[in-house]
């Protein structure tokens, strides 16, 4: 982030991961949004520590607009997965596609992108940046 300041840069979009929500409650749980908190448990520690750094530069650095993109488990030609591997997964080619779309698209601030029927909630991703996980590229 030190050096996309020091090039003058407006925007920036950075990938994470939409898998590290703290684990929800009861039997029917909602939808993950982004404000939702991350696992804190000790299995996940340098998971989180390193997506909460993450996370923490690209949306506090000022003077730059961040995007952090909270990613699916990604699957598709290019990936380890050639079908979805569970519950929150993502088409290598949406996940492309969000991530144009973010270029020039969306305030600051994080967005789920998944498909449809994932444990992550995708409004604000498909209201602010016009993301559709059935296009890709």
């Amino acid at each position: 982030m030190a050096a996309a300041k020091a090039a003058n840069v407006r925007r920036v979009v950075a990938q994470s991961i939409a898998f590290i929500y703290a684990p929800g409650q009861g039997p029917k749980q909602e939808p993950r949004q982004e404000t939702d908190p991350l696992d804190s448990s000790e299995a996940q520690r340098m998971t989180i520590e390193g997506v909460r750094a993450l996370e923490h530069a690209v949306l506090n650095t000022p003077g730059i607009d961040g995007i952090v993109l909270r990613y699916g488990r990604l699957y598709g030609p290019g990936t380890w997965y050639e079908k979805p591997g569970g519950p929150g997964s993502l088409t290598a080619g949406a996940a492309a596609q969000a991530a144009v779309l973010a270029l020039t698209r969306g305030a600051p601030g994080v967005y789920n992108i998944a498909e449809d029927d994932s444990p992550f909630a995708i409004e604000k991703a498909r209201r602010e940046l016009g993301f559709d996980p059935a296009l890709h590229f």
